[in-house]
C-alpha cells in the first residue's frame, strides 16, 4: 500500500495504516512531498484521512483520493487546546514573586490525541522566564464533546506562559509599577535564582542583556511616557506598550524522539540525492538540507537534490515538530555557526493602539 499523505509524521501514518489494514509496516510506504503549512495540526490529524483512503483503496482495489471540503475540515479537526487557569500568588513590595500555586485546566476534546503531552509542556512553561522560590502547578485534562484538540504552534507553551504573564501584570497593577520593571525583577538569575520548578538549572542566561538592549533600542521609557500622556487626554481611544520575555524549550519533551536520519546517495557523476526524515511544510527544510549537503561535500547547490520524504528510504522517523525541523549546520562555508541549544531566549516589545474604541 502506497500512501501519499499530508502529514508531519509519516512514520506514524505508516504505523496506523498498517494497523487498520492488518499488515506489517514493511508493506506500507508513506510519501510526503510537501505540505501547504503544518503548524502542528498535521502531526496526528492527517492520519484519519490517510487511513480512510487506504481502507477504501483496499476494498475497491483502486486508487482513492480523499480531500475534505474546507467547512468539513474546520468542523472535524482539532485546534489549539483551550485552557482555564486558576492561581494564587504571593509577592513582596518590590513585585518579586515569593510563591505560586496554580491549576491548568485543559479542554482535550473527544479523544486523547496529544493532550497529555501538551498539558505537560504547559506545566513546564508555567514559570516562563521567572524564578519562583516556591511553586506548585497542577494540570488537569478534560474530555468534552468537541473535536479532539491537538498540537498547535507552541504545543502548550503559550497556555502556560499566558498564566504567569497574567500574574505579573496583576502584580504590577496592584503595586502601580511598570510591568516591564516587575518582569525584570523576576527574571532567572545566577546561582540561587536559576533552578526551575521542575529541577532544571538555567544556564547561559542572556535574557538580562537582551532586555537592556531592547529597552534602549526601542526607546521603551519614552514611548511609555508618551502613551501615558495620550491616555490621560483621551477618554475613549487608548494606547499601550508592553515588553514580554519568553523562555521556550525546543525539541521533544520525550527525549528519544530527538533523533534524525538520512539516506545520502552519491553518484559517479558527482551528483547527490538526499533522502531525510523531515517533512517540508513551508519552513524551508528541504532548502536547508540541500545547503548542508552541498557544504559537507564541497559541491555547488546544482549538484544536490532533495527527494520526497519516504518511509521506505528513512524508517522510524520522529514528527517534524517541536522547533526541531530547521537545522543549523556547524560547518557552513565562511561562517561559524553555534550549536543548537535546548532553550531559546527571546524578548519582544509590542505597541498596541486602538483608534476605533467607542463608549
Amino acid at each position: 500500500m502506497t500512501v501519499y499523505a499530508s502529514s508531519q509524521n509519516p512514520s506514524e501514518t505508516q504505523a496506523l495504516v498498517a494497523e487498520v489494514l492488518g499488515i506489517g509496516k514493511h508493506e506500507v510506504e508513506v510519501e510526503v512531498r510537501r505540505m501547504g503549512g503544518g503548524f502542528g495540526g498535521k502531526e496526528t490529524q492527517g492520519n484519519h484521512v490517510a487511513c480512510w483512503a487506504a481502507l477504501l483503496a483496499r476494498a475497491t482495489s483502486r486508487a482513492v483520493k480523499v480531500r475534505l471540503f474546507r467547512d468539513d475540515d474546520m468542523r472535524m479537526t482539532g485546534k489549539r487546546h483551550p485552557f482555564l487557569s486558576r492561581y494564587e500568588a504571593g509577592y513582596d513590595d518590590q513585585g518579586r514573586l515569593l510563591a505560586l500555586q496554580a491549576e491548568l485546566h485543559c479542554d482535550g476534546g473527544c479523544a486523547t490525541d496529544l493532550t497529555f503531552a501538551i498539558l505537560q509542556r504547559a506545566l513546564l512553561h508555567a514559570d516562563n522566564a521567572y524564578y519562583v522560590p516556591d511553586m506548585a502547578v497542577t494540570g488537569i485534562a478534560y474530555r468534552t464533546n468537541l473535536p479532539s484538540n491537538t498540537a498547535f504552534r507552541g504545543f502548550g507553551g503559550p497556555q502556560g506562559i499566558a498564566m504567569i504573564e497574567e500574574v505579573i501584570d496583576r502584580i504590577a497593577r496592584a503595586l502601580r509599577l511598570d510591568p516591564a520593571e516587575v518582569r525584570q525583577r523576576n527574571f532567572y538569575g545566577e546561582k540561587d535564582r536559576n533552578v526551575t520548578h521542575y529541577g532544571q538549572t538555567v544556564e547561559r542566561n542572556h535574557l538580562g542583556i537582551i532586555y537592556e538592549r531592547l529597552m534602549a533600542s526601542s526607546h521603551y521609557a519614552e514611548r511609555r511616557a508618551a502613551a501615558t500622556a495620550f491616555n490621560a487626554s483621551h477618554e475613549f481611544v487608548k494606547r499601550g506598550i508592553a515588553l514580554t520575555p519568553v523562555k521556550f524549550g525546543i525539541s521533544f519533551t520525550t527525549s528519544f524522539l530527538n533523533q534524525a536520519g538520512a539516506l545520502v546517495l552519491v553518484y559517479t557523476d558527482g551528483t547527490i540525492l538526499v533522502n531525510h526524515g523531515g517533512t517540508e511544510m513551508g519552513q524551508g527544510l528541504h532548502t536547508k538540507i540541500r545547503q548542508i549537503a552541498a557544504a559537507e561535500f564541497g559541491v555547488g547547490l546544482e549538484s544536490v537534490r532533495v527527494n520526497a520524504t519516504n518511509t521506505a528510504k528513512v524508517p522510524n522517523t520522529s514528527a517534524t515538530a517541536a522547533s526541531a525541523g530547521p537545522p543549523i549546520s556547524r560547518r557552513w562555508p565562511n561562517r561559524s555557526w553555534p550549536r543548537p541549544k535546548t532553550v531559546m531566549w527571546s524578548c519582544a516589545w509590542g505597541l498596541a493602539r486602538s483608534d476605533k474604541c467607542r463608549p
